[in-house]
């Protein structure tokens, strides 16, 4: 039997694939779109049995090309650039392409794991998988949206497990292709690595400087999600992944340079003492984002809870500073 993988060699995807790997699952299906080629990195170590191009695996699955053969599908690919402003484009890749990935799973009693996201809850103060609270304020969270709505109008009709993942802010290894898309805790190491020092945003929207919050999760703990529902397809629904706590991005910069300092054996400092050193420093906040901001996500989990899944999440201080381990480990960065 074989897994199919969408998205494969992204960020969640090709996390998703290695940790198939370590179960000692190699027949798997990636799908993928390489127009980005350096994307291929993310799959050098991992076992697979075959690479489909995201234009012709549809065709090719509703032609019978695995009939009969497919264990699960992990739905990954999507366009996730929020700043997109080509609708068509995100509607048909993000939404009308999974409306008709669903309709096959559902027609041959195929699980279908699926990507949507925390964007879908706008600017909104609850997060929490329920329609009074969803708003989204781009056509990327209007796609993810849509098609849980779509879902929600189909449940009494499901022949198979179908389950929507919220991701929040997921950071970790396997996300340098994204660019400017990729986890601020990317971003932030790289800075200070190449500066000595880290660029946040000043207030917005009555936070201060850095003290926007998200729910910052570790794609370690968006995957042991994913498999966890492999596991259990008795369970269906659209829920939150997030750790359910809210922290700053000042936490996340701080991490990330102690983190760094420990690796070259340098003590900790605290905030105070790294802005006075002008190692993290406030630049204004975007026009071009203000309106289109999530300054406050905090994921309701009790949903996930209540499926059974009790597993902790990794704190932005815990998730963060195996990150940039890791990033060291590979030689990613030469500190300063």
């Amino acid at each position: 039997m074989y897994y199919i993988v969408t998205g494969a060699a992204g960020f969640i995807g090709a996390n998703i694939v290695k940790a198939l790997n370590e179960r000692g699952e190699t027949d798997i299906i990636c799908v993928d779109n390489l127009t980005r080629a350096d994307k291929f990195r993310n799959l050098v170590d991992c076992e697979i049995a075959d690479y489909i191009d995201k234009q012709a695996f549809l065709d090719m699955l509703l032609d019978g090309a695995w009939e009969g053969e497919v264990a699960a599908v992990f739905h990954e690919g999507a366009c996730s650039d929020t700043m997109e402003t080509d609708g068509r484009y995100m509607m048909d890749n993000n939404y009308r392409y999974t409306v008709t990935l669903f309709e096959h799973c559902q027609a041959e009693d195929i699980p279908l794991l699926y990507a949507s996201s925390a964007s879908v809850y706008g600017s909104g103060l609850v997060f929490r998988e329920e329609r009074q609270f969803e708003a989204p304020l781009n056509v990327y969270g209007y796609s993810k949206f849509l098609f849980d709505q779509y879902l929600r109008r189909h449940w009494r009709q499901l022949t198979s497990q179908v389950v929507g993942f919220r991701y929040f802010n997921v950071y970790g290894p396997r996300e340098q292709h994204k660019g400017r898309m990729a986890s601020v805790a990317y971003h932030f190491f790289n800075q200070y690595l190449a500066e000595g020092k880290v660029r946040l945003f000043e207030g917005c929207a009555g936070y201060g400087n850095g003290e926007q919050r998200r729910d910052f999760v570790s794609v370690e703990d968006v995957v042991k999600v994913n498999l966890y529902f492999l596991d259990h397809p008795e369970y269906s629904g659209i829920f939150n992944v997030g750790t359910g706590r809210s922290q700053t991005f000042n936490d996340v910069a701080v991490t990330t340079i102690n983190a760094c300092r420990r690796a070259r054996g340098e003590p900790p400092l605290t905030l105070a003492e790294l802005h006075s050193r002008g190692i993290i420093e406030y630049i204004p906040f975007p026009e071009a984002l203000k309106g289109k901001y999530q300054s406050f996500t905090e994921a309701d989990i009790s949903s996930l809870r209540n499926v059974g899944y009790q597993e902790p999440f990794l704190t932005v201080e815990e998730g963060v500073t195996r990150y940039v381990e890791y990033r060291l480990a590979r030689g990613e960065g030469q500190t300063n």
